[in-house]
């Protein structure tokens, strides 16, 4: 259930009311009542009593983090002249773009008066009254090895860079720095995954030095677009993908799975380099009305590193429909191969991407053990570091986390058809004629 404006009253109000209210907030507050945050915050939004040393708001998309700890921020500054904050965001860019020049960001808020000037060449905020706020890019943990501070927001703290620690070193850089003032407090905003850093401050509110405000996506249901509501409604309704990001929940691993999500973390990248060659795995449904269509293209690097590239498989598609989404994306991404499994009627496969218009080399796989069977080989080769993703593919992931050493799926849906495509894609690139798949030409 959304939680109530505090100040919702106030468009139902009457004349009377409304002069009344004005009138009993005097002339100072006349002036400053309308940039109050507590006024008008839900009380999920406002920093909790107590002598917690971390805040951790984890919560759905558009449930109002970053106003959340850009107001909380804002406050420090106004209250304290000698403090001075950290803003810590996966890249600088983001720390910019989103905690200081986006619509909820420092910039924005706040009585205008009293706004920071921001010196995007110092990467440096200043108040009117002296306090001072510095950006801070996550993946480089050695720029907050020296800089100390008295307050820290740090935002999206489940997307830092996982790669070789990088997003705990900050954090630990970032908190070993805090020894300015005689209350030094970090605010972290994000939406939940299941990462190292936020699994151990859920650990760490154990003991009361970090405490959890969870909330949802439809909590902030008053200022958001209703289109918007009902499409998040329709789209990710009891999904894993929709419980993580629209609920808030924190999706655990499940127990003997092949993929553990803090791996999956592990080999996460921004971009893909040149690849030498690119395949395009495909696991046809059986029927229209069925399963998805797995298609995931993947490419190999210079150095012998798989990089898992785009996922573009197609739900309860045709024939006719899978198929041209498969060509599109061959051709989207100039691909070498389509690797495609012909367990279902191998002519019907090869026929259908013909009449694509499929024109490069089609290579179809006959399956000879079962899925989780083909892809206890492609996990040993993440655990080895070989395979990498380039960016976020929240859909596959959750189908590769849902696949259970044995032969068991505990993932959504009613087959892992986009980790199948993987599989068979990976295969192809990295384990070669001695290992699965068995192939033969289309």
């Amino acid at each position: 259930m959304a939680e109530a404006d505090p100040l919702h009253w106030l468009a139902e109000a009457e004349d009377g009311e409304l002069e009344s209210f004005m009138t009993g907030l005097g002339a100072s507050g006349q002036r400053e009542w309308r940039w109050d945050w507590r006024l008008w915050a839900r009380p999920s939004q406002i920093a909790p009593a107590g002598d917690w040393r971390v805040w951790l708001v984890m919560a759905g998309r558009g449930f109002g983090k970053t106003r959340c700890g850009a107001e909380w921020v804002n406050e420090v500054a106004e209250h304290h002249p000698d403090a001075r904050i950290a803003l810590v965001a996966a890249h600088l860019g983001e720390a910019r773009s989103v905690m200081v020049e986006g619509e909820s960001g420092l910039l924005s808020i706040g009585a205008p008066w009293r706004r920071p000037l921001f010196e995007p060449s110092l990467r440096r905020l200043t108040w009117p009254n002296g306090a001072q706020a510095t950006l801070y890019c996550a993946a480089e943990p050695e720029a907050l090895r020296g800089p100390q501070h008295s307050h820290a927001w740090c935002d999206e703290v489940a997307k830092w860079d996982n790669a070789s620690g990088r997003a705990v070193a900050s954090w630990d850089n970032l908190l070993m720095g805090l020894r300015l003032g005689h209350d030094p407090r970090v605010v972290a905003t994000t939406t939940p995954r299941s990462v190292p850093l936020v699994t151990r401050l859920l650990a760490e509110s154990q003991d009361g030095e970090v405490a959890v405000t969870r909330g949802s996506t439809f909590d902030n249901a008053a200022n958001l677009p209703a289109r918007f509501l009902r499409a998040m409604r329709r789209t990710f309704s009891q999904s894993l993908l929709g419980r993580q990001e629209i609920d808030g929940e924190l999706i655990a691993d499940v127990e003997g799975a092949l993929w553990s999500r803090a791996l999956l973390e592990g080999c996460r990248e921004d971009a893909a380099p040149a690849c030498d060659r690119v395949v395009v795995g495909v696991d046809p449904p059986a029927s229209a009305g069925g399963d998805a269509c797995g298609i995931v293209v993947v490419g190999m690097g210079q150095d012998g590193t798989a990089h898992v590239m785009a996922d573009a498989s197609v739900e309860k598609a045709g024939p006719e429909r899978w198929a041209r989404a498969v060509a599109g994306t061959a051709e989207a991404w100039h691909a070498d191969r389509v690797i495609a499994e012909a367990n279902q009627g191998g002519a019907m496969v090869a026929s259908v991407l013909r009449a694509a218009q499929l024109s490069l080399p089609l290579r179809l796989v006959h399956a000879s053990r079962g899925k989780v069977a083909r892809a206890e080989p492609v996990a040993a080769l993440y655990e080895a570091g070989r395979v990498r993703h380039a960016g976020l593919f929240p859909a596959l992931e959750d189908e590769m986390c849902g696949l259970i050493a044995g032969g068991a799926y505990q993932g959504p849906g009613r087959s892992p058809d986009r980790a199948d495509a993987l599989v068979w894609a990976l295969s192809e690139l990295m384990l070669g004629r001695n290992g699965e798949p068995r192939v033969r030409l289309a």
